[in-house]
């Protein structure tokens, strides 16, 4: 019974084992890559900033189109306004005896005669409807026709802010995802180093005990492993950090397990001249062309807050239908008309003279931005060619001195092996070895870097990273 115990133990053991393996997620860089676009907060703001420009322009042509009304009122007066107008009866009894004193149908009488004065009279009906269809069209509004260019200029920028957006999350992957595969090829380094120092100190143990080394070069060899110890685990916690910030992201839970792909590879390719990337940067540079269009934005609306000097005009036309009664029983009627009217401002305090001014000076100040990003870029732009090119070096001149120290440990430990050495120089050899294959990844590490923000900074980004956002990105652009 107990060993059935014991088997369903190591089962159940087992299979959580693989099913822990097989959650696992191993990440490409592009894998990265997406995950990271379809999660971003910052790229599903841009989104909504866009559909909101899309409901903006909508909205401005909506001001250009017809606008038709209905409106329908009833009312019934628990009292009647009353005005004060000349007594009727009055006026009838005298123009009545008038005629009669004139025809001599009667003598004359002054006393007949009634004075004229005023009473108080109502002249509304107590029930009262009124419907009436209105028809407005715009003829010419400078505001409204401008209003739609800034509407369609606004969206525009708001399709390529998300292209800017989408650019620094992908460098920004980029750079986290080099960082886990610098740790990983590190602690490689550092692990073989370490499993070397092991497998020399078993052979310097087997030596001691022919008699061939003293117990000086055995614990020689144990402190060279102890002094690895910490190095190797100060890089793997620096692995589990750079797996860490990768998550992070890429708005993964922390707790998951993820593993990445690729190695931290060096081709050598020729650069293009610093005339060149200059100039495709002050084309291509995202946040150059944001500041450009926002540019013409703020042009747009200085043409806009102009508008007001303007008149306009609108035509119309319109039916309604009333009627009225005392008893309910209504007595109804209609009308029409049509027209034209202009509108147009003549004061108000010298406001849109200020809102000019105002719009004029958000235009130079996005001016100033312009030029002074400009010259940023150039900067950095010469900067990481500089960069890309002293590395280029560097990798160049490392990888011939890997191959050396990988030569020279070689003939160390052969000569220590066939006594003609010391363990010194093993040692020597080992730590030059390992140290050499260290800068060579710092600086295939820096290349892929410096790389990614150049590339960034000239505005090239792979339009595959574009195809989940193609309702917003022109991708043709």
């Amino acid at each position: 019974m107990i060993s059935i115990r014991k088997y369903l133990f190591l089962l159940i053991s087992s299979l959580v084992w693989i099913a822990g393996l097989s959650a696992q997620r191993i990440l490409t860089i592009d894998d990265a890559v997406q995950i990271a676009l379809e999660h971003n907060r910052d790229i599903k703001i841009a989104k909504l900033e866009i559909d909101k420009a899309e409901a903006r322009v909508d909205g401005a042509f909506g001001y250009a189109y017809p606008s038709i009304d209905f409106s329908a009122g009833f009312s019934h007066f628990l009292q009647k306004p009353k005005m004060p107008f000349p007594d009727f009866g009055a006026m009838l009894n005298n123009a009545t005896y008038g005629v009669l004193f004139k025809e001599d149908v009667i003598p004359y009488d002054a006393d007949k005669f009634l004075p004229i004065d005023t009473k108080l009279q109502a002249f509304a009906q107590t029930n009262n409807y009124q419907t009436k269809l209105e028809l407005t069209q715009i003829l010419f509004s400078a505001r409204v026709f401008t209003g739609i260019g800034a509407a369609q200029i606004y969206l525009q920028l708001s399709k390529e802010n998300i292209k800017r957006v989408i650019s620094k999350s992908v460098l920004n992957v980029k750079k986290a995802f080099y960082g886990v595969i610098l740790t990983r090829e590190l602690l490689k380094i550092a692990d073989g180093r370490f499993s070397n120092a092991k497998e020399y100190l078993e052979t310097i143990k087997s030596m001691r005990e022919q008699g061939l080394v003293s117990q000086f070069e055995e614990l020689q060899a144990e402190v060279q492993v102890e002094n690895i110890r910490p190095i190797l685990q100060q890089l793997k916690n620096a692995h589990i950090e750079a797996l860490g910030g990768l998550k992070i992201l890429l708005n993964i839970n922390q707790d998951e397990q993820i593993e990445v792909t690729g190695e931290m590879d060096y081709k050598k390719e020729p650069l293009p001249s610093e005339e060149e990337l200059i100039n495709e940067a002050l084309i291509s540079n995202l946040n150059v062309k944001t500041l450009n269009i926002k540019e013409k934005l703020d042009n747009a609306q200085i043409k806009l807050a102009r508008t007001e000097y303007w008149p306009s005009f609108a035509g119309f036309a319109n039916y309604s239908y009333a009627g009225s009664a005392d008893k309910w029983k209504f007595q109804n009627y209609n009308s029409s008309s049509v027209g034209i009217g202009m509108s147009v401002n003549l004061f108000q305090g010298f406001r849109t003279n200020r809102e000019v001014q105002q719009k004029r000076i958000e235009y130079n100040k996005t001016q100033t931005q312009i030029s002074t990003l400009k010259d940023a870029v150039v900067r950095d732009v010469r900067t990481k060619l500089n960069e890309l090119k002293r590395v280029q070096r560097q990798i160049e001149s490392m990888d011939k001195n890997v191959k050396v120290a990988q030569q020279a440990y070689q003939i160390a430990e052969d000569r220590y092996k066939t006594g003609e050495g010391i363990q010194l120089e093993v040692k020597n050899a080992d730590i030059a070895l390992k140290q050499a294959r260290v800068n060579y990844t710092n600086a295939v590490y820096d290349y892929s870097i410096a790389k990614a923000v150049l590339y960034d900074l000239i505005g090239r980004i792979d339009k595959k990273y574009y195809k989940f956002a193609t309702k917003y990105v022109d991708t043709e652009k």
